[in-house]
């Protein structure tokens, strides 16, 4: 997809971040700060959400299980979203054809819920750096494949921006605060880990 991502058409969807699997990921803090600013962009922007929870994987965690008292959440067997016999419809009820997809396993849950939304005719978008897998080359990988199937891949902060449109709003301020905690709080993140290895 090489056209402009338009809010008015996107919905955001968030898949299985959940108790049980979040402290197995690579570099999970990061990819967990940069899907909360997710959320709470497409909550700024009025962006449908939608999220998913793996069976026996425990609850959505905590920071963003709030999200979900307002939006659809499905519970799943099948790996890919699409499988599900009420997530379809649902994404078709809401009349938005671009898909942002984010959340974990990159080369699991992630890749083919991508992969079959393609084929449905969905525009997909995903922020490399809001989803992540066990082991690195798993994420690298699934990036590439999911791009190789024509899915547009992005940041999280380039496509916030992107989002928003514009300056000099009401809006804007409130983004810029939302990309501001979240570059504070990888920098810290950052900061910590040297001065472990230090």
């Amino acid at each position: 997809m090489s056209k402009r991502v338009k809010r008015g058409d996107c919905v955001l969807l968030v898949v299985d971040v959940q108790e049980k699997l979040i402290g197995t990921i690579a570099e999970r803090a990061e990819i967990l700060e940069n899907i909360r600013a997710l959320v709470t962009t497409a909550e700024t922007l009025d962006i449908p959400i939608l999220m998913t929870e793996q069976e026996k994987l425990g609850d959505t965690i905590v920071e963003l299980d709030r999200a979900s008292l307002h939006f659809p959440k499905f519970r799943k067997l099948s790996f890919s979203c699409c499988e599900d016999r009420r997530f379809p419809g649902k994404l078709s009820e809401l009349g938005r054809r671009t898909v942002i997809v984010c959340g974990i396993e990159a080369h699991i849950c992630v890749l083919q819920t991508t992969l079959d939304l393609l084929e449905r005719g969905y525009c997909v978008v995903v922020p490399k750096d809001a989803t992540s897998s066990y082991a690195a080359v798993d994420r690298e990988t699934a990036i590439e494949r999911m791009s190789a199937a024509e899915a547009t891949i992005t940041t999280t902060e380039a496509l916030i921006y992107e989002l928003t449109e514009r300056a000099g709003t009401e809006e804007f301020e409130k983004i810029l605060e939302i990309v501001k905690k979240r570059r504070k709080t990888i920098a810290e993140m950052g900061s910590s880990d040297t001065a472990t290895c230090g």
